[in-house]
């Protein structure tokens, strides 16, 4: 299993909302990607998490800032909304792009990447709210609007499509801290051959334990806990590892 750092970012600053709301700045993308990558992260994510919301161009100058401090997979969305979005960013560093409003709005761009570049560096990242009886619904444009789409279902067609990943969050978790929505996570591991990314939640390493042990992801993106200094990755992976989940080293 992997463990990833995620960066939520509103440029200049890496933030980090609750809720996906109430932003405040941790530091600074180019400076968090050097500390994640030393202390072991096996990804980085990089979500520009108001391009879509603002309707504005990806700013591709701090994405390839922070690139170059990289030698692990780094992963970058935020504002994608065509096949030339995907090409621009693989061309200032990204090694995969994630995309969510604007594959929900044009679900052919998911084939038409995967074709193009491959499934491989195509992630779908599904921001799932829950709607009640272990039903959840996805969400666009960092949180705030309901897509009315069944994430299950959205997640079994993007695999059908041709996207190599997916990364889950939960809108109802995240930056609370307070643990995974693990029934979510464990529903769409299920649902899904591909890798699933589970994100949101994490508070304690008895948290990431938890959904590792549980829902079984092929990897855990950390944000709160490690801005925070709550803790770090090398301590993650020590921590899973002496419980008998098998992670990189």
């Amino acid at each position: 299993m992997r463990v990833i750092a995620k960066l939520d970012v509103k440029p200049p600053y890496v933030v980090k909302p609750v809720h996906f709301e109430g932003l405040r700045k941790v530091g600074t993308p180019e400076e968090l990607v050097a500390q994640f990558y030393q202390q072991g992260a096996d990804e980085i994510f990089y979500i520009d998490i108001v391009a879509s919301l603002y309707r504005r161009e990806v700013l591709y100058d701090y994405i390839e800032a922070a690139a170059r401090k990289l030698l692990v997979p780094f992963a970058v969305g935020g504002g994608v909304r065509s096949v030339e979005d995907f090409s621009r960013l693989f061309h200032h560093g990204a090694d995969k792009v994630v995309v969510n409003t604007g594959a929900l709005e044009v679900p052919a761009m998911i084939d038409d990447a995967a074709k193009i570049f491959g499934g491989q560096s195509v992630v779908v990242n599904i921001e799932a709210k829950s709607i009640g009886d272990q039903k959840w619904v996805c969400y666009t444009d960092c949180g705030r609007i309901s897509s009315g789409r069944d994430v299950v279902q959205w997640a079994k067609e993007v695999e059908l499509r041709g996207a190599g990943e997916i990364l889950l969050q939960s809108v109802d978790c995240d930056g609370r801290q307070r643990g995974f929505d693990i029934a979510l996570v464990k529903v769409v591991v299920d649902a899904v051959n591909i890798p699933v990314v589970a994100a949101s939640g994490a508070g304690t390493l008895e948290h990431i334990l938890e959904v590792a042990q549980v829902a079984a992801p092929s990897g855990i993106a950390l944000a709160s806990v490690l801005h925070y200094q709550k803790t770090t990755i090398a301590d993650v992976k020590r921590f899973l590892i002496e419980r008998g989940v098998e992670v990189r080293v």
